[in-house]
C-alpha cells in the first residue's frame, strides 16, 4: 500500500439497535447496526421456516377441493 492514501484502519466498538455491543475493524469511528447476530431471528431460532407455511397451503387446497396436481 503507499503512505499517506489509505485511510486508518482501527478497532471499533459496534452498537446494535438491541444494546449488544462488539469490537470490530473499520475505517469509522463509531458503527450502529440494526441487527446483530444477538437478535437476528436465523442465529436466536426464532425464524419461522417454509414447512410452516405447508400447513397453510394444505388448508386452501382443502377449502377449494383442489388437489396437488392441479
Amino acid at each position: 500500500m503507499k503512505a499517506k492514501i489509505h485511510p486508518d484502519f482501527e478497532e471499533v466498538t459496534v452498537t446494535c439497535s438491541c444494546g449488544n455491543s462488539f469490537k470490530s475493524y473499520s475505517t469509522k469511528k463509531t458503527l450502529k447496526v440494526e441487527v446483530c447476530s444477538a437478535c437476528h431471528p436465523f442465529y436466536t431460532g426464532k425464524q419461522k421456516s417454509f414447512s410452516a407455511k405447508e400447513g397453510q397451503v394444505e388448508k386452501f387446497r382443502q377449502r377449494y377441493g383442489l388437489t396437488k396436481e392441479a
